[in-house]
């Protein structure tokens, strides 16, 4: 029986788990840190042999294949060993890709990936094409793949998860936007980052198709790093008007203007009719955590966004704004540059609302451009503070621009916390 060894007991470790299982693979999860009792629960009741707190790594290296979970660095010890051994190191993605016939959809990008994907998940699904959502949102697609009742799958992909691609073969790609992000996983380098979010063409032959923003710069960089294979289908929102009217608050903004773009072009690929889309786009929620409206009160809008964890997502956020805007930003800090969103901060914004631990590069650089600045240390505080500090016809908006992980659990903790606290106001 041929042994896989899955590193990391998440969510798309238990995914490739239980699918490799199905298969008849001799299966370990090795995970360096403590497994949930959900993990436990699952690979016990499937017989999957598991252990936590560190990796044994003679057993390990007696394995035929290696999946890798997303989360895990790529330099660390047990890595380097399984390199030099020559087990080939796969992604969940990858390995799911090889039980399954249905098509396949890949959506990546620095920012609207999210939305995109569910958009055109919610555009396929409202016209009666049989389609999934997985991948980096809702289940893994390994776990997906176990059912596999859907003959079409849309995946939000990260780059992280098209690090250890071979042979995955979307036939039709998206690549929203490049912007830097996540740059401590590539020894600081902007380009290493692209290139693995143009591994999701890779494989694409002349019967594919690739989609993207014809006016990002960085995507056009790497279009001239890597040979494109598919048919081409570049859309753009400069000096144009949408290829669709959309009167819908959940696509509010420049950027879902483009991801709408991407998302009809890719039902038009189905053979969606105009009609049909237009319908669609109108009864669409967006992604939780993502400009997402919370509630008005006293005529103030409150709105979450808290999944915008990098300076582009937040200028994004902030160029969508129609009103005065109190900002809610903050938390763990990934080398940002806030100068591109000097401009709209003088422009809409009336006042600031730190929450993290380090506040201070935020505080030195819009105190030339906004008067009050207020310091907070928890969203209960921050909420408070962003209500005192408001008047009848703003908006509150949490928009980070920084990574969660000093005073919450993840962006969707820390939207969560923002919500809540809006409504005990």
């Amino acid at each position: 029986m041929k042994k896989l060894v899955v590193l990391g007991g998440g969510e798309s470790g238990i995914g490739a788990a239980l699918l490799a299982q199905r298969n008849q693979w001799d299966v370990l999860v090795s995970d360096a840190g403590k497994l949930t009792d959900v993990a436990k629960q699952e690979f016990d009741t499937h017989n999957v042999v598991w252990e936590e707190g560190g990796h044994s790594l003679d057993t390990i290296l007696q394995a035929s294949l290696v999946v890798k979970s997303p989360g895990i660095p790529n330099h660390i010890p047990v890595i380097v060993a399984i390199e030099n051994a020559q087990i080939p190191i796969v992604s969940e993605i990858e390995f799911a890709s090889n039980y399954t016939k249905a098509t396949l959809i890949g959506i990546t990008g620095s920012n609207g990936k999210t939305t995109t994907a569910m958009l055109t998940h919610h555009l396929l699904t409202e016209s009666g094409v049989n389609a999934g959502l997985a991948g980096n949102i809702g289940s893994s697609f390994a776990k997906a793949v176990i059912a596999d009742q859907h003959e079409v799958y849309v995946l939000e992909i990260s780059s992280f998860q098209l690090e250890h691609i071979q042979k995955f073969h979307p036939h039709i790609a998206v690549i929203t936007n490049l912007t830097p992000d996540h740059l401590d996983r590539y020894d600081n380098s902007f380009e290493a980052y692209c290139d693995a979010k143009f591994n999701l063409i890779k494989n694409q032959t002349d019967t594919d198709h690739f989609l993207y923003d014809a006016e990002d710069k960085s995507i056009a960089s790497g279009l001239a790093r890597h040979d494109v294979k598919a048919k081409q289908h570049p859309y753009a929102n400069a000096n144009s008007t949408p290829m669709f009217a959309i009167d819908n608050p959940s696509l509010s903004g420049r950027h879902n203007t483009k991801n709408a773009m991407a998302a009809a072009t890719i039902a038009q690929l189905f053979q969606l009719s105009n009609q049909e889309i237009q319908a669609s786009l109108q009864t669409f929620q967006g992604a939780p955590h993502r400009l997402e409206h919370v509630v008005k009160i006293l005529k103030v809008d409150y709105i979450n966004d808290s999944k915008a964890t990098n300076v582009n997502a937040t200028f994004f956020a902030l160029d969508s704004m129609t009103k005065p805007t109190v900002w809610i930003v903050g938390g763990v800090d990934k080398g940002n540059d806030y100068t591109s969103l000097l401009p709209l901060v003088h422009e809409k914004v009336k006042a600031i609302v730190c929450v993290g631990v380090d506040n201070q590069k935020i505080m030195d650089v819009f105190s030339p451009v906004v008067g009050v600045l207020v310091e907070t240390a928890s969203m209960d505080m921050a909420v408070k503070a962003a209500y005192k500090l408001s008047s009848k016809g703003d908006a509150v908006l949490l928009s980070p621009a920084c990574a969660s992980f000093d005073l919450f659990e993840n962006y969707e903790d820390r939207g969560n916390q923002f919500k809540a606290a809006v409504r005990k106001l």
